[in-house]
């Protein structure tokens, strides 16, 4: 990464997401939510938007206000956004939190919860847009990896947009009928523009371009790299449009899913065939993070070829909560530790021994780390997760509860791993702070911090 200025907020939107993903993990291991409750309970909606939301999205945004000017070679249109639209996102999601708990009983109160999440997420995505859109457009042509960031976020207009409405008919403040039978049939269409497009879609442009950059691996863009774009874009398109349009002639959407299930296979295989030969192509010796990517990317084929069975046996609609733990933990959530146990390392060092490159001796972006205390944290939460989402084919709630409470221990573990990389722990002592560097703060860069070369 050559001369990119830090974002200075991306570490709080990292420390933020990971709150959110301990907390939610809290609560799945003491049976809060599915499949103590069923898919539809307020608790329910509780957990799934704590993790859609709180982890999965904050860290991604975190990650593109950073990554967007990397993958672009452009800086950040608006540095001085980050701040106020993690503040705001923050707000729309305990909110939004809040009003699902209303439902619940758990709250009295009778605010106008939904419609105030729904003008707070509205305003944060919104900055989102403005703030990447806007780099994204200063650099055209873009890049490949770049134009799955572009879908990935249309995708999130989507996602944002049909919450909304699904949030105004839940409480009660829109009664129009087309609204209603959104939110009575277009559930799926929330699920694929935001699982499929914004988290799935981003991540696999970011990974292109992380990837091959950690591990010195081939970049030049490829046919099967663009038709893992035309595919995912087109599945994306085929149900987001097309079922909103069947929806809104009072049809069902099953027949646009199945036509659109097939280009989203596709992507997926695709994908998985252009990460091996990354692999393959690499020129480093493949380190903790890159293995643990893998794992997730294996969680992602594992949950196509679920998603294909589930469907040849008609058992899909009961099995759609095995899945969906499965995306969001296994692909989405594992892709996201194995990356930050990269990148935290790796800001750290850019804003902690920048300065004196070439003026002192300095350590290697892997002497932040210590890979065998970090591996066993690893192997368990990816085991949990697997454990999990068997417990989940079985309905066996208490086994699922062990799952997520070993899924939580492990998550403890990395993120312990991830402050000591912060704090420059494992760093011998004799190069940990040599004359002009700086002490990297927990949760946020240095003010000062300027372009800066290395990697």
């Amino acid at each position: 990464m050559v001369g990119v200025s830090l974002s200075r907020w991306t570490m709080t939107y990292f420390a933020v997401a990971l709150v959110a993903l301990l907390t939610a993990e809290i609560l799945m291991s003491v049976g809060w939510g599915y499949p103590n409750a069923v898919l539809a309970a307020p608790s329910t909606l509780v957990l799934v938007h704590l993790v859609t939301l709180g982890w999965l999205s904050l860290l991604l945004c975190g990650a593109l206000f950073q990554f967007v000017p990397v993958l672009v070679a452009k800086p950040l249109r608006h540095p001085q956004l980050p701040l106020i639209t993690l503040l705001l996102l923050v707000a729309g999601i305990l909110t939004l939190l809040l009003g699902f708990l209303g439902l619940r009983g758990t709250l009295s109160a009778r605010w106008a919860l939904f419609p105030i999440a729904s003008t707070l997420l509205a305003v944060g995505f919104g900055l989102v847009l403005w703030n990447l859109g806007r780099t994204l457009a200063s650099a055209r042509p873009l890049t490949l990896p770049a134009r799955f960031v572009v879908v990935g976020l249309l995708s999130l207009v989507a996602t944002v947009a049909l919450g909304i409405t699904f949030a105004l008919v839940l409480g009660a403040d829109v009664t129009a009928p087309f609204a209603v039978r959104l939110f009575a049939y277009g559930l799926p269409l929330h699920i694929v523009a935001g699982l499929g497009g914004w988290l799935s879609l981003t991540a696999m442009g970011v990974s292109y371009r992380l990837l091959a950059m950690f591990m010195l691996a081939s970049e030049s863009a490829r046919r099967s790299t663009r038709a893992v774009l035309l595919f995912g874009a087109g599945a994306l398109g085929v149900t987001v449009l097309g079922g909103t349009v069947v929806i809104g002639f009072d049809h069902g959407i099953a027949a646009v899913l199945a036509v659109a299930a097939l280009p989203g296979l596709l992507a997926i295989a695709l994908y998985v065939h252009d990460l091996v030969h990354l692999y393959r192509t690499r020129k480093r010796v493949i380190e903790l993070n890159s293995r643990m990517a893998a794992a997730a990317m294996a969680s992602l084929a594992i949950a196509a070829v679920l998603l294909i069975v589930l469907a040849g046996t008609e058992s899909l609609t009961r099995n759609a909560g095995a899945l969906v733990f499965l995306i969001l933990f296994g692909w989405l959530s594992g892709l996201g530790l194995a990356m930050l146990y990269k990148i935290i390392p790796f800001l750290t060092w850019l804003e902690c021994y920048g300065p004196v490159l070439g003026r002192a001796p300095t350590p290697r972006v892997q002497d932040l780390v210590a890979e065998q205390h970090a591996r066993k944290w690893f192997a368990l939460y990816f085991a949990a997760v697997w454990i999990g989402t068997g417990a989940l084919l079985d309905h066996a709630a208490g086994l699922f509860r062990v799952a997520a409470a070993l899924q939580l221990i492990a998550t403890a573990g990395i993120t312990v791993q991830l402050i000591r990389a912060r704090r420059l722990i494992d760093v011998p002592a004799p190069v940990r702070f040599p004359d002009g560097s700086r002490r990297p703060a927990l949760v946020f860069a240095a003010l000062d911090a300027r372009p800066t070369t290395g990697g």
